[in-house]
């Protein structure tokens, strides 16, 4: 058995979200499989993230307990002792330079999700002004890339990158299935899209199709799913296009978010940037045809189960809209398509690639 620290930071960090989502699901395949040969040792700190404190086998497993707020969680975490433990293969769940110092002994795996950060500097938070992703790239003795796209991100910014990188796909769960019952309190029929929508996230080129084809369509909505409220700015946009009755913003649970895919007409992920894209693959695993841009990892995920318009072209999106929604041949292909494809990418196949470099790290074969 290979013995494995996750670092506490992205728990201690993120309630929930992608990242702490593809370590939370690691943890949860490497306890419940033992064929995986992955030994995980106790994060024994406090925590905020709830997709490892709802699942109380794998928050025993990490002897983790819940914390109070994100900011006194990742505080304790950075002036804690450092770990000595019993590890083989620290893996970095994020990038904060407090964790560098600990399992000195072990051999260090790091996960790189994009280069977001890097390429739009206008994204930073203040979290991310207090990483140091490149020091933690280097000092590692494997890389993991959520896709080949972040991959060839991160060799072009970083070119110094001396170590091997791997290439894992992250995966989807049981829980998104086409055939969950629909959601109270939403439109009858709706185009779905989830998670932010400001920046890169292009949510205005999405608006700017729908506003092309909703009276044709006097019977569809556009539902913003997560993302924060509708801000000030982004109201003026809807209410300039004409479509302020018809779009509409909700916050939801992971259970309600899976079956608002599921009772979707269409799923639209219009952002020009992702390290791999949950949403693309959820949304396929709950049989939703699926428009993508055709941008960073997003063709890598979609394969030829989606459709495809070229970063803002909002014409050509409402053209792909429109089609999707009236073609049912094509709509039959791409609900048989999508659900293929989302069968490619399981959260075991991630646990077991994942397993297969701590091994190479450490000379098992």
């Amino acid at each position: 058995m290979v013995r494995v620290a996750f670092d506490e930071q992205i728990f201690a960090v993120q309630r929930h979200g992608g990242i702490s989502r593809v370590f939370a699901e690691l943890a949860r395949e490497f306890e419940t499989d033992p064929g995986h040969g992955v030994a995980l040792q106790p994060v024994a700190a406090p925590i905020v993230n709830e997709y490892v404190l709802a699942d109380a086998q794998t928050a025993a497993k990490l002897v983790v307990r819940p914390g109070v707020h994100w900011s006194f969680t990742i505080a304790r975490s950075m002036f804690r002792r450092r770990h000595h433990g019993p590890a083989d293969i620290v893996h970095s769940s994020f990038y904060l330079p407090r964790m560098l110092k600990d399992y000195p002994q072990a051999k260090r795996v790091v996960t790189v999700y994009d280069m977001i950060p890097e390429l739009f500097p206008q994204t930073r938070r203040r979290l991310d002004l207090l990483t140091r992703k490149h020091e933690y790239v280097r000092r590692s003795d494997h890389i993991i890339c959520i896709s080949e796209s972040t991959k060839r991100d991160l060799l072009r910014i970083y070119p110094d990158v001396n170590v091997p990188v791997s290439v894992v796909h992250l995966g989807v769960g049981p829980e998104f299935d086409p055939e969950l019952d629909p959601l109270p309190g939403l439109p009858s029929r709706y185009i779905i899209h989830v998670g932010h929508r400001g920046g890169y996230k292009d949510a205005l080129t999405l608006y700017r199709a729908f506003a092309r084809i909703h009276r044709e369509f006097p019977d569809i909505d556009l539902l913003m799913v997560g993302g924060g409220p509708v801000g000030r700015s982004e109201s003026q946009a809807i209410a300039r296009l004409g479509i302020g009755g018809r779009v509409h913003q909700r916050s939801m649970n992971e259970r309600e978010v899976a079956q608002a895919y599921a009772n979707a007409e269409l799923m639209v992920f219009p952002s020009r940037y992702e390290g791999f894209g949950l949403p693309v693959i959820e949304a396929m695993a709950c049989g939703v045809p699926t428009i993508l841009c055709n941008s960073s990892s997003l063709p890598e995920v979609g394969g030829e189960a989606a459709l495809y318009f070229e970063i803002g072209d909002d014409a050509r999106l409402a053209e792909l809209i429109g089609d999707a929604l009236t073609d049912h041949d094509m709509r039959h292909d791409l609900v048989t398509k999508s659900l293929k494809r989302a069968t490619e990418f399981t959260w075991q196949r991630t646990a077991a690639r994942t397993a297969e470099v701590y091994r190479r790290v450490i000379g098992f074969q």
